[in-house]
This record gives structure tokens, sequence and C-alpha cells, in this order.
């Protein structure tokens, strides 16, 4: 079975609700690139890595994801990690553990910012599928208690829009509550995908 996960983000997370970063439509626009929400996703979720190393992660040469890294630091997404690094290695690290929308994100007429959003939830989304697909495919190499306990459902629901985001809301602070919980012997990073969205009756 693969061995538990000890990533960075578990070592130096404080208790209670992660750091967020707020997008807004600068920040935004200078995250909206497959490759740079792919090496966002890396850092926060298997910590502070080089450039070479995120590159072999993610299939990439390490000279596409220096340059997409530096751009993610001009944005305030990822820094150095001083912990690290000798010589001329240079290891980054997320500065926050996620992101959040600024509501007016939706409302932009601006052609640029609304090209953005369409990159970037269609790439969470990529990455929410490759996530599920990999754990489908490896799922027997795991106890069968990891099998019994993970899930994959769906729900439907009539509600309106200010219904939903309470739901959205009574959902977050569920999970969020499980920060604080001392994990088991057992414990291993688990991902958990939340979407909802409204469907036509037709």
């Amino acid at each position: 079975m693969p061995e538990p996960e000890k990533t960075e983000p578990e070592k130096h997370a404080p208790p209670g609700p992660p750091s967020i970063r707020q997008l807004d439509p600068r920040s935004l626009r200078g995250l909206a690139h497959p490759l740079r929400i792919r090496l966002l996703n890396a850092l926060r979720h298997h910590g502070p890595a080089t450039a070479s190393q995120l590159g072999g992660r993610l299939g990439e040469s390490s000279g596409a994801t220096s340059y997409h890294l530096r751009q993610l630091a001009s944005y305030g997404f990822v820094e150095d990690d001083p912990e690290r690094g000798k010589g001329r290695e240079r290891w980054w690290r997320a500065v926050h553990q996620g992101t959040a929308w600024d509501d007016s994100l939706f409302d932009q007429e601006d052609a640029e910012t609304r090209g953005a959003v369409n990159v970037f939830l269609h790439e969470i989304a990529t990455l929410h599928g490759q996530e599920l697909s990999t754990w489908i495919g490896t799922m027997r190499d795991w106890p069968a208690d990891w099998a019994r306990s993970a899930d994959l459902s769906d729900f439907t629901l009539r509600l309106g829009p200010a219904q939903l985001r309470e739901l959205d809301e009574k959902l977050h602070a569920l999970i969020n509550g499980y920060r604080d919980v001392e994990p088991a012997e057992d414990a291993t990073q688990v991902r958990l995908h939340l979407h909802a969205f409204p469907q036509t009756d037709d």
C-alpha cells in the first residue's frame, strides 16, 4: 500500500481555518495559466520544491517551471523557502493554503478577466477529475478500509441562490472543523472536492 504522505502543509499549517488568498481581477489574471495553477496546486499539496522537482512531477521542463514560478511570485502566490536551498538551488513554497473568489469576478465585463475566470475554473475542474481518476485507478493498492471510507456521491436538490450559498458555507465550516482534530495513527492526506451548481430541468 502507499505510505501515508507527510506533506509540508500538514507540518506547518496552523490549526483552524487555512490561510486564504482572495482573488481579484489582477491576481486572477496572473494565476490563470494551466501550468501556474498546477504548480501552485503541487506546492500546496506536496510542500516546498525546486523548479526541477516540480518539472519532474508535472512532466515539464525546469525552464518552464522556473519562469512560471517567478510569475507566481510576482503576484504573491509563491515565495522562496529560506529554510531550504543550498548554493544556487532555489526552493519555492506556497504563500497561502487556498484561494477564494471575490464575488465581483463574476460581474466583470473586461474580456481578459472573463477569459481568466474560464481558464481558472476549467483547469481546477480538470485537476479534480485527474485526482479522482488516480484514486479509482489505485484504490486497490490501499487497505479495504480506505476504499470503504472514500466517497463518490452526487445529490440533486431544489434550492434558491441564497439557500445554495448557505449550504456551501455550512459544508465548508464542517470540513474546516476537522482541521483541529488530532490525526489518527493511520492518517494520510485526504482530498475533498465540492461542486455545487444549478442545472436546467430539461
